[in-house]
């Protein structure tokens, strides 16, 4: 661990996230509970997400592409500067018009879904492109004691914030972390490798991912220890249009309790970040993947059995502990596993798959929810999570037989 903190370049890349993941955070666990809370604001929010879904789904394998042929570090600096810019123009409209619309808020909760969906998968190619093999558990460790120590300060920050001020506050905040993050990624040497640059050049986009399916038909078991791991990561990603609602309605919170219990989820994942690295050295990675799995699975089983303020807070600790070991694994597994170069597109292919998934629960969501209310809607997601502890048992039969 004391040669990775000790890299400069390391250093800056924490700084960076940890800038950018507290301003964007604070804004997208505003901005969901501000249209959850407007008159028909559980459809709005389910049709809004679904869309949303859908266009990533569509872009994603291009997205995939893109980390895969440009330089990452490029990627990086004009992901801030967009950021930067629209969120900048949304602050000067919330000053000239006093308050915004409900259309104002489905455009910045897209931009922010949109940023996440290249800032994240830019970033993890990046890192494993410029840090050595053996660094890959200590990296994912730090890094996610990293993203989940933003996500305590955004979610209590959040939990203070949301009722108190106006919109236009927040985004200032998020604006500025844009800029700090900029500045700090501008300052990081990085080469991009030769072979990155060159290997693409006669290749169409339909051969790359022909590559990736290539990649995981050839590895079936892989495929299904992969699929398990990504399986949180999608029900977390359905929970961000289920959870208000399941708040606001079925607990009858406000949007103090949202905010805590992002703060709780975000205090749970910086735990996975401290002792991961110790759990794998002990237990390996894939026993400790399958807990991860596990862990999470029950906090869903119980969320729906037990709809209680005080439990649920309770357990948001333990789905973010769940899913950040799932996650840290997951990573480090595909780190160790899959050359740098497939990265992305089999890591895109993935994430179509999954929101291939997102789409049909949300579209189902989206209707079920206003009608029944979000219990059968987190039912539905326990049950998704325990096929996924199945086909991980199945899978991890690949790491045995390598």
């Amino acid at each position: 661990m004391s040669l990775i903190v000790r890299d400069k370049r390391f250093i800056k890349i924490l700084a960076a996230n940890i800038f950018s993941s507290i301003g964007s955070g604070i804004t997208m666990i505003a901005i969901p509970w501000m249209i959850v809370t407007r008159e028909n604001g559980a459809s709005t929010l389910g049709y809004v997400t679904l869309l949303l879904t859908i266009i990533l789904f569509l872009i994603a394998p291009f997205i995939g592409n893109l980390v895969d042929q440009h330089s990452r570090k490029k990627l990086l600096l004009y992901s801030e500067m967009i950021g930067f810019i629209i969120i900048s123009l949304f602050v000067l409209i919330g000053f000239i018009n006093g308050n915004y619309n409900t259309w104002h808020l489905v455009v910045l909760f897209s931009i922010g879904m949109l940023y996440d969906s290249l800032f994240y998968p830019t970033m993890f190619a990046m890192n494993q492109e410029i840090f050595d093999h053996s660094q890959y558990k200590t990296l994912n460790g730090l890094m996610e004691i990293q993203g989940q120590l933003s996500a305590v300060i955004a979610g209590g920050i959040a939990s203070i914030l949301i009722e108190k001020i106006e919109l236009q506050w927040i985004l200032i905040i998020d604006a500025i972390t844009y800029v700090i993050a900029f500045v700090i990624l501008s300052t990081i040497p990085y080469i991009q490798k030769e072979q990155l640059k060159h290997e693409m050049i006669d290749t169409s986009f339909w051969q790359r991912m022909r590559e990736g399916y290539v990649y995981l038909k050839e590895r079936p078991l892989l495929f299904l220890l992969l699929f398990s791991a990504f399986t949180p990561y999608i029900v977390i990603m359905v929970t961000n249009y289920v959870f208000p609602i399941y708040i606001e309605a079925t607990l009858q919170a406000d949007g103090k309790i949202y905010g805590i219990h992002e703060m709780l989820y975000g205090i749970g994942s910086l735990l996975a970040g401290m002792i991961i690295t110790l759990l794998i050295h002990k237990f390996g990675n894939i026993k400790i993947l399958l807990a991860g799995i596990f862990m999470f699975t029950i906090s869903m089983i119980l969320t729906a059995i037990f709809p209680v303020i005080i439990l649920f807070l309770l357990i948001s600790i333990t789905f973010g502990l769940g899913h950040a070991i799932t996650r840290i694994t997951r990573n480090i597994l595909m780190m160790e596993i899959i050359p740098n170069d497939k990265m992305g597109r089999v890591e895109s292919l993935f994430r179509s798959i999954g929101l291939a998934l997102q789409i049909t629960l949300l579209g189902v969501f989206t209707v079920m929810i206003p009608k029944i209310g979000a219990i059968p809607a987190v039912s539905i997601l326990s049950l998704l999570l325990i096929v996924s502890i199945v086909t991980a048992f199945i899978g991890k039969q690949y790491i045995k037989a390598k």
